[in-house]
């Protein structure tokens, strides 16, 4: 009779292991920001702030925090585990090293971020060079969309409030470049708020917009090339007006909330006028229709003369509630844009495809939004600059060195798949090399990104 031992083999563990890397998989990032030049642009950036004699840059102590945090850290502490490896990630400051730098930062308000805005903004038009075909303007449009995040605090922490959910916390409104359906997103917009931030603040958004456009490569912070998208809470006068100004000119899809005037307005739309919505490959949307407004509207009356009102209806899934607002048994949305002479099919899908934010969202919180670790609300915008770096080299990587399904993997599965790699550490010659499992099964993945990247010019 042969004894059962259970599922798994027992493995006997000891300590004082040598030449074995944890997170090794990390190096694609650290890669990452040597090859598009982050690393000078972020320490000439925080210069100022570096105290004499100070044995660690200000610059290297944050890009740490960046990387902890891109690596699956949620709070300062865990750049702990970056010190543990320094034949890859070189020396990492102390933790009250760190907490004064965020203090001195925090301290230092406007100009502490705009120095790290500045230098991001600069090393992404960079990176948008160096990724040519599959940079985000490719298309010779750039998307960037705006939503705001509801993060749970546990503790009493400054502007903390109830939320619309109530909930208690903080309500940042975000903004993200799209990479569309073969991509991500990049973080280019983060306003912290308090918890009972309004959804429809126009000033809050008309800010998060300034944010937003200052990332982009100049000529695209204004003009017809650059598009804003927002869900309802963008569809305000004020919000429009400022998108459309004189000067300004910029394109925008927005959300708008059906009024009652609105409701009206659909009720008398002949059915000849109804379009049958599209899916992205071009197929007809099954049940969902879309139809313009008359530019003679009581609806348009005060708006920009060149806004375009389009109404969609759709069956609503099994179970789900019809509002007031919805008619016929059909759930009506509506949304504006001043894309002159474009179908309303294309510009509905255009539109609806602003739920990818939902998705880089997601990926927010899994990348150190889950919380705001902080106390001091100065200190968790700081928090949120982090957060966005992180998010930067998260978007970055799989644009400059990945291919095919690896560029649409979330946080979560690169961690698990290609920064969690184990690997041995061997010293010859002068050089340290990396030597991942070749058991791993994605172990060509990394390689094959790492000579992307290798191949691809220094900055500078």
């Amino acid at each position: 009779m042969k004894k059962s031992i259970g599922f798994y083999p027992r493995v006997r563990t000891e300590g004082g292991g040598r030449g074995v890397v944890s997170q090794a998989g990390g190096v694609l990032l650290v890669e990452t920001v040597r090859k598009t030049g982050l690393d000078q642009a972020i320490s000439a950036a925080l210069a100022p702030w570096r105290k004499p004699r100070a044995v660690h840059d200000p610059g290297k102590v944050l890009l740490d925090v960046a990387l902890a945090v891109a690596l699956g850290g949620d709070c300062l502490a865990d750049v702990g585990m970056l010190r543990a490896e320094p034949a890859v990630f070189g020396p990492v400051a102390f933790d009250p090293t760190v907490s004064r730098l965020i203090d001195a930062l925090a301290a230092g308000g406007k100009p502490a971020l705009s120095a790290l805005r500045q230098a991001r903004a600069q090393v992404r038009e960079y990176v948008w060079t160096l990724a040519g075909d599959a940079a985000p303007d490719a298309a010779g449009q750039v998307v960037v969309d705006l939503d705001g995040v509801l993060v749970i605090a546990h503790s009493e922490k400054q502007d903390a409030a109830a939320t619309w959910k109530k909930t208690f916390g903080h309500h940042p409104l975000m903004g993200f470049v799209d990479h569309g359906r073969g991509g991500s997103g990049e973080p280019v917009a983060a306003l912290l708020r308090p918890g009972n931030a309004g959804s429809n603040t126009a000033a809050d958004h008309i800010e998060a917009a300034r944010l937003a456009l200052a990332q982009l490569p100049k000529k695209y912070r204004r003009g017809r090339r650059t598009l804003i998208r927002t869900d309802s809470g963008g569809g305000t006068h004020e919000f429009v007006d400022w998108l459309s100004a004189r000067g300004r000119w910029l394109s925008y899809s927005v959300g708008m909330t059906i009024t009652d005037a609105i409701h009206q307005a659909v009720l008398k739309v002949p059915a000849s006028a109804w379009t049958p919505a599209i899916e992205p490959d071009g197929e007809v949307r099954d049940g969902a229709w879309v139809a313009e407004l008359d530019a003679g509207s009581d609806c348009l009356k005060g708006w920009p003369s060149r806004m375009r009102l389009i109404v969609r209806k759709e069956r609503p899934h099994p179970g789900a509630q019809l509002r007031f607002t919805d008619a016929d048994g059909m759930r009506l949305t509506c949304f504006a844009t001043n894309t002159p002479g474009e179908k309303i099919a294309p510009l509905e899908l255009r539109h609806r495809q602003r739920a990818r934010a939902e998705d880089r969202i997601r990926a927010a919180r899994a990348t150190g939004l889950r919380n705001l670790p902080l106390h001091e609300a100065a200190q968790n915008q700081i928090w949120l600059e982090i957060v966005q770096i992180a998010l930067d080299l998260l978007a970055w990587m799989p644009l400059l060195a990945l291919t095919g399904t690896a560029r649409l993997w979330e946080p979560r599965r690169l961690r698990l798949r290609l920064f969690s790699a184990a690997a041995q550490l061997i010293t010859t010659g002068r050089r340290r090399i990396l030597r991942l499992a070749g058991h791993w099964p994605w172990t060509h993945v990394i390689t094959t990104a790492l000579q992307r990247l290798n191949a691809l010019p220094n900055p500078g």
